[in-house]
């Protein structure tokens, strides 16, 4: 009767459906598209942005921090919104969002020229008064598309995370997330090979454009592939089973509520469990975002390398393969602790974490290595980005383990919102950090460095403990599993 009672279980198994696996990919393109309309500027603003509209290390800081804290401001209600729209509608209208602000980037400087009454930006001497006002006036048109593209874009990951709590189980959702997310990876890896030569063959406007349709086109994919499972045609008892194996233990009143009755909003900060998931992000995004934003001038500031070189290119490139690879295998190692070692989904997690906390201590070294070669920076900040990546899935999977699938998406904006804090934090004090550097010359020492690099040190030191303390405040927040009763 037992070897009945497999046979037919493997029967059962074989003709299972991996619908889930096409909705997954189907995240992985939404974050791709996302991370690549989000490098369209820090690609060309360097070298095809800043000999049309004369901005400084400063001004760029200033759009990328504004863009973080209107990006944390409205992740706040994104979350919320998305859990009120529904996943299907709430990703829609995100993208159609983001996917709208990014082509809109392109009319700047036709914007600039009209406010200013200059026919031509380009060729306008340096330090002129004109030059200053078409920098003010260009960096003000450039952060209201920045700021439509937050808000678009802020409703990815609580979107993203809602629709994997929908469709896989706990022991899943950390490497399902680690493929989508995967997705942030790929995109900024896509990124230097392809905006670059965009805009050197067709102009930086048309790089905006471009790539921004993208989103158009994903929506037409998932306007016609997604539903929930229990309501889709592509998902078979088997399957929905696999994925609900979670639930077997509830009644159907426990998986009613898990489904449908809402934590209210405010009502969310009043959990450890909320505040351990805020200071994970917030601790750590903005590290992220630093080298998100910042490693393609870094690359031209200290080794002499453009984006749109060779060398830069391999660079970046290096740096993103790193990334994207390693970290969906850190997205696999708790469901190893779960599986061989009997722990729960969150005791595996936060091993897994504390682990990954470790690898960007390595972003001490990169500085002084790269005194040697520029190699060993892109190895050294792709390790850190990979790590960064690993620990942001799993950080997002402990919402899915103890909260309802009804309030994910709201407890997800809430630590969204505090991870582009941090984000503005970082990239505004960057911004002038290395403006004020760069004026003070062999004056400004840290360490062994001077000017600069000086400043980049300062930097990336920060970066290197942040996840230590960010896993260690967790941990103290919620030192086991505790599921959050309705």
């Amino acid at each position: 009767m037992e070897l009945n009672s497999t046979i037919s279980a493997a029967k059962v198994t074989a003709r299972m459906t991996n619908w889930r696996w096409a909705i997954c990919s189907l995240l992985f393109f939404a974050t791709t598209i996302n991370y690549l309309d989000r490098q369209v500027l820090s690609l060309t603003w360097k070298q095809f942005i800043v000999p049309e509209f004369h901005w400084t290390d400063a001004d760029y800081g200033f759009i990328t921090a504004f863009f973080s804290l209107f990006y944390a401001g409205v992740s706040l209600f994104s979350g919320k919104i998305i859990d009120f729209l529904g996943t299907k509608k709430g990703y829609l209208w995100a993208i159609f969002i983001w996917s709208l602000a990014a082509c809109l980037h392109a009319g700047c400087g036709w914007a600039t020229a009209r406010v200013t009454g200059v026919e031509t930006l380009v060729g306008i001497e340096a330090g002129s008064g004109i030059a200053l006002s078409i920098a003010t006036i260009s960096v003000w048109f450039f952060l209201g598309c920045r700021m439509l593209l937050a808000a678009g874009e802020s409703g990815n990951f609580p979107a993203a995370i809602k629709t994997t709590a929908e469709y896989f189980p706990k022991m899943d959702r950390a490497f399902a997330t680690s493929i989508f997310n995967a997705g942030a990876s790929v995109g900024a890896l896509a990124a230097p090979l392809c905006i670059p030569p965009l805009a050197e063959a067709y102009g930086w406007e048309m790089a905006f454009i471009i790539i921004g349709a993208l989103g158009f086109v994903w929506m037409g994919f998932w306007g016609k592939m997604y539903s929930r499972p229990q309501d889709s045609r592509f998902v078979n008892k088997a399957e929905l089973a696999y994925i609900e194996q979670d639930e077997k233990g509830e009644t159907a009143q426990e998986a009613a509520e898990e489904e449908t009755k809402t934590i209210p909003f405010w009502h969310c900060f009043k959990f450890r469990q909320t505040w351990a998931f805020i200071a994970g992000k917030a601790f750590t995004d903005g590290v992220w975002w630093f080298f998100l934003f910042w490693a393609p001038a870094y690359f031209a500031d200290q080794f002499g390398y453009e984006a749109s070189s060779s060398m830069g290119q391999a660079l970046l490139f290096t740096l993103y393969a790193i990334v994207t690879f390693l970290s969906i295998c850190g997205g696999y190692l708790p469901k190893l602790f779960v599986e061989k070692r009997g722990m729960n989904p969150y005791a595996g997690r936060m091993r897994a974490m504390l682990m990954f906390a470790f690898v960007p201590a390595l972003a001490l070294f990169a500085q002084p290595l790269g005194e040697s070669s520029a190699w060993w920076p892109a190895i050294i900040i792709g390790l850190t980005g990979a790590a960064h990546q690993a620990w942001s899935a799993n950080l997002y999977s402990t919402i899915g383990d103890m909260f309802p699938k009804s309030t994910v998406a709201s407890i997800v904006g809430i630590g969204t919102m505090a991870g582009g804090l941090s984000s503005f934090g970082i990239n505004w004090g960057s911004g002038h950090l290395f403006d004020f550097a760069e004026g003070m010359g062999p004056s400004f020492q840290f360490m062994q460095f001077s000017g600069k690099p000086a400043a980049y040190m300062m930097v990336f030191s920060m970066c290197a403990v942040s996840y230590l303390v960010a896993w260690v405040v967790m941990k103290l927040l919620v030192p086991r599993y505790r599921k959050i009763e309705l």
